[in-house]
């Protein structure tokens, strides 16, 4: 059985549903059948670009987490028009002559940090009255999507363009994120704080979860996988999913109750999420509280004691 994540870099113009596809075709020719779970981490816009973490196996039970966890993105906005979308799929809507300095734009930028109040776009996945927010506004139906509380954790100017007076024609920035947040909304905001309108031009995710750009592959890297390349050049351990919390070392007899869904108790670790493992084998994703530990998560993965 295979179990890990393929992080991919996803290039535009490809759906996240297409991704896993793509993934799955290739499993299939490496002669891996049609029996392997494979799901993706949280949806990447097909007009965005960069880090898509995809479970494959056991990982997809992890997966959960992905879509709960903090992202970094890089994107620039355009100032001076702003489209029904708020990217380049839509039409213009607004236009203004208006372009901010730079120094407005850093005056501005700390409003945008910490916990805010952002209005999704109307464009986009969120259900109204049981439909989706984007099929209502393709209808031509007026969308109010209510406000939403979400964190900024942080927000810094990456580089400018410029015009001859010395405004800015676009900016990019990087932004760190919770879970929530659309940089669509964000951009915008920024804009309209300054006195002008925005669009997106270009997003791309740098880190999602544990996950970074740096151990992401192309399509073309993955599509080597169904030539038969070692399927080992693209596959992280599904443990690299877990990076970010701490791990308990069990014995083989704690590893077996654990297995079984007991709790363990006595352990001196502090309250949380944890992952336990024996030797360098995940067993389980565990929740601790005053030293019991509650499976959260089981993983049936090999070499595991029975």
């Amino acid at each position: 059985m295979v179990s890990g994540w393929v992080i991919l870099d996803k290039p535009l113009g490809l759906g996240s549903t297409q991704a896993v596809a793509a993934v799955k075709r290739n499993l299939r020719q490496s002669g891996y059948g049609k029996g392997v779970k494979v799901g993706h981490g949280g949806t990447l816009d097909p007009l965005a670009s960069g880090v898509l973490p995809i479970g494959v196996g056991e990982a997809t039970k992890l997966t959960g987490r992905m879509l709960d966890a903090s992202k970094v993105y890089e994107f620039t906005v355009r100032f001076g028009e702003e489209t029904s979308t708020l990217d380049l799929e839509g039409a213009v809507v607004a236009a203004s002559e208006v372009l901010p300095a730079k120094s407005q734009i850093e005056a501005v930028l700390p409003r945008f940090t910490g916990p805010i109040d952002q209005v999704p776009p109307a464009y986009s996945a969120l259900k109204v009255g049981g439909q989706r927010a984007y099929d209502l506004a393709r209808a031509g139906e007026a969308v109010e999507l209510a406000e939403r509380r979400v964190t900024v954790h942080r927000l810094t100017i990456l580089e400018t363009e410029v015009s001859e007076e010395g405004l800015l024609q676009s900016l990019t920035l990087v932004a760190d994120v919770s879970k929530g947040t659309y940089i669509r909304s964000l951009a915008r905001d920024v804009a309209y704080a300054v006195g002008t309108y925005g669009t997106v031009t270009m997003l791309r995710r740098v880190k999602a979860g544990p996950f970074d750009v740096s151990q992401a592959i192309s399509l073309d890297k993955l599509n080597e996988i169904g030539q038969g390349a070692p399927l080992e050049h693209i596959l992280l351990p599904l443990e690299a999913g877990l990076d970010d919390i701490p791990a308990i070392d069990l014995d083989p007899e704690q590893a077996r109750a654990v297995r079984q869904g007991r709790v363990l108790t006595g352990l001196p670790c502090n309250d949380g999420l944890h992952w336990a493992r024996l030797g360098t084998t995940p067993v389980a994703l565990m929740d601790l509280s005053g030293g019991d530990a509650r499976v959260v998560r089981g993983f049936n993965l090999a070499d595991v004691a029975e």
